[in-house]
């Protein structure tokens, strides 16, 4: 299979689609997937006219099985320099990704999944890091992403273990936004992705900056951190479209440009 077909990608509208693509190995991640997914990562965030991401598996029943231990015996690096594992897990992107899941996210799959701002599964999906059950860690995020959008008994519950947690318990445990039907995932992510991307681009932008870089700071810093916003935002001609669709009663036309022609 030749590198570009690792990782397929496609746009809708505003909607960046990757999908894992080595269905005979359980999408395990390769050093040319991460090569693959870190190109297309960095294709995506330079795209001004790209504003979110969705990442999907071509398996019927896996999302991603975690690293490719046949690259990893062969002394092969499945990281890369900029994103990491899978080309993704590190990479310093501004802009949100959802994870659209058919099946098992297992490991480095699952982290790929605690990687993204919100999840769809589908009932069938299952998410584990089984990584201990080998003498191993899930060192591409796992051991502190999990604490962070769990309750602590339950992440210590699958590092510990190394137990998978079936999608309804993840569902009910607020990990997955949207549970819906096998098969129907995309469709689930593409209405969740169209909710998003009817918003300002670059308020949508920064409202995950401040998020992701508030997390476990005092309230003071978080006031520092969020007080550089709107400021930022006041020189971006979408600032002034939005008040102005809202008084000519229409439909804003965002531009998501950084700066303004004012």
């Amino acid at each position: 299979m030749e590198e570009q077909d690792l990782v397929l990608f496609e746009k809708k509208g505003h909607i960046a689609i990757f999908t894992l693509n080595r269905p005979k190995a359980m999408n395990a991640v390769s050093a040319e997937l991460s090569e693959r997914f870190e190109a297309l990562m960095e294709e995506f965030e330079k795209d001004e006219n790209l504003w979110i991401g969705i990442v999907t598996s071509s398996h019927p029943k896996t999302f991603c099985a975690g690293a490719d231990l046949k690259s990893v015996s062969a002394g092969k690096n499945i990281m890369t320099s900029k994103g990491g594992f899978a080309g993704f897990v590190h990479f310093p992107r501004t802009k949100p990704m959802i994870a659209a899941v058919d099946g098992y996210a297992l490991a480095g799959g699952c982290e790929i999944v605690l990687t993204c701002d919100m999840v769809v599964a589908s009932k069938k999906a299952k998410f584990g890091v089984p990584e201990v059950k080998r003498s191993l860690v899930p060192a591409a995020g796992g051991m502190f992403r999990l604490p962070r959008k769990l309750p602590e008994h339950i992440a210590n519950e699958l590092l510990l273990t190394g137990d998978p947690l079936p999608a309804q318990r993840m569902y009910d445990l607020g990990f997955v936004n949207v549970l819906c039907e096998d098969g129907k995932v995309m469709e689930e992510a593409m209405k969740l992705a169209k909710r998003v991307e009817t918003n300002a681009p670059l308020a949508v932008f920064e409202a995950r900056r401040v998020a992701m870089k508030t997390l476990g700071v005092t309230e003071e810093e978080a006031w520092d951190v969020s007080s550089e916003s709107m400021p930022y935002l006041a020189r971006t001609e979408d600032f002034r479209e939005g008040p102005r669709a809202f008084i000519e009663k229409r439909a804003p036309r965002w531009t998501g440009k950084k700066k303004s022609k004012l």
